[in-house]
């Protein structure tokens, strides 16, 4: 069936026509156009010119992030720091169809071709991927650490309120589904002390350390001497201070700079909690070699990072993630780093997948935004509290949805005679 592309299309009928099975919330634009049941769970406004031009030069989760955290475009009957329900329903119910040619045209025409010039984005926004790469190789020392003071530099007292006590920024391990946060987060870093086989007296190094939390679990509750890094600096003065409050000064230490600048070797065991991610996939072959050749013979290494279901999807972050939450951001499914770390001195003696326990974090973590959205605003802007909204939220879903995956790798330097100091069946409890 032909379309006639000089009939004029309102903004609402322009969306209906990309919807294959309808609409499953209420719409409504600034034009006085509107589609959808009005008994719908949540309503959806287009507040301005700038938001439609938001949606039409970057269609899909970077258009609708820029436009929600702009405030050209709102959502009623959900909650802006916990808008779980509505991104399950919009993912469960939504359903999007190509337009042909002549659609095309005919919404452009309808919107307004002027529409197609992006608008300057939101300062949240950081940096797209080709103006990063005209400023920096990827993943070079001084690029790391803009990227992760792009996210982790916010504010320590905003991540007191999301993170809480333990200020752990990292999935937790629950050994219920009603336990909660803060056990949790004990949980996960007794579990990985446990597969390090830690003792009194051991040495570790904990690679991209944030709060130090898996640092001075190790010290307190293990005995052991842990050198913790970390890129941001806020990260480190708050942690250099919580090892001061408990007294662990004379076994932990928390060190601002790059995992590449430590100097030390001989540790009995290495920690890696959420740093891959950040580090690029063609980097893992450097990492783990510089990894393993911080370890004694005997020594364990255990990697906790999030994964790809599989390899048929990039490595890279979408964009809405790629601009607001993790630049550079890459990962991998847990097949590839297990062969990284194979292949590069390290035996691999165990793996687990915990993914279910980051969506059981994350909602967590969205509960206590929520709770504390006011006090959280005096800290960051009112863009920002957005963004984590949504990547809080949609992160949720992805894991619920098995999109991605959180592994536990545990390898081993084994020495030349093949002996792995390893007992003949593990002695840590799952």
């Amino acid at each position: 069936m032909s379309v006639d592309t000089g009939v004029k299309l309102t903004i609402a009928q322009a969306v209906e026509r990309l919807m294959k099975e309808g609409m499953p919330f209420r719409f409504e634009a600034y034009d006085g156009s509107s589609a959808g049941s009005e008994d719908a769970p949540f309503t959806v406004r287009l507040l301005n010119e700038r938001g439609l031009a938001y949606l039409m030069t970057a269609p899909g989760d970077l258009g609708f992030g820029r436009a929600f955290v702009a405030g050209d475009l709102e959502m009623e009957g959900v909650s802006i720091a916990n808008p779980y329900d509505a991104m399950a329903l919009i993912q469960s119910k939504l359903s999007l169809k190509m337009p042909s040619p002549s659609e095309l045209v005919q919404i452009v025409r309808s919107l307004g071709v002027a529409n197609l010039k992006p608008p300057p984005p939101p300062p949240e926004e950081h940096l797209p991927k080709w103006r990063r790469v005209m400023e920096g190789l990827r993943h070079s020392k001084t690029r790391d650490a803009e990227a992760i003071h792009h996210h982790y530099d916010v504010s320590n007292t905003f991540y007191e309120h999301v993170l809480g006590p333990s200020m752990t920024y990292t999935c937790a391990v629950f050994p219920t589904e009603d336990t909660s946060l803060e056990q949790a987060q004990f949980e996960k870093y007794d579990l990985i002390c446990r597969k390090l086989d830690l003792k009194p007296g051991d040495r570790l190094l904990d690679v991209g350390c944030g709060w130090g939390g898996m640092v001075r679990h190790a010290a307190q509750h293990y005995g052991v001497k842990v050198i913790g890094v970390t890129l941001s600096q806020e990260q480190a003065e708050w942690a250099q201070q919580a090892i001061k409050r408990q007294e662990l000064d004379h076994l932990a230490e928390v060190r601002f700079g790059d995992y590449r600048d430590v100097i030390e070797t001989g540790f009995d065991a290495v920690s890696s909690i959420g740093l891959l991610e950040h580090i690029g996939v063609r980097n893992y072959e450097s990492y783990f070699t510089f990894l393993q050749s911080k370890l004694k013979v005997g020594g364990r290494m255990l990697n906790h990072c999030i994964t790809r279901r599989d390899g048929s999807l990039s490595a890279k972050a979408g964009a809405f993630i790629d601009r607001y939450v993790f630049p550079d951001g890459e990962l991998a499914p847990v097949g590839h780093i297990v062969t990284a770390m194979h292949d590069n001195g390290l035996e691999v003696r165990h793996v687990e997948d915990i993914r279910e326990h980051y969506a059981l974090t994350l909602k967590a973590w969205s509960e206590n935004l929520e709770e504390n959205w006011d006090a959280c605003l005096r800290e960051v802007s009112l863009g920002t509290a957005k963004v984590w909204g949504l990547y809080m939220a949609g992160s949720r879903l992805a894991f619920e949805r098995n999109e991605i995956g959180l592994h536990h790798v545990l390898g081993v330097k084994v020495g030349p005679d093949g002996d792995a100091h390893f007992p003949l069946r593990p002695t840590w409890a799952s």
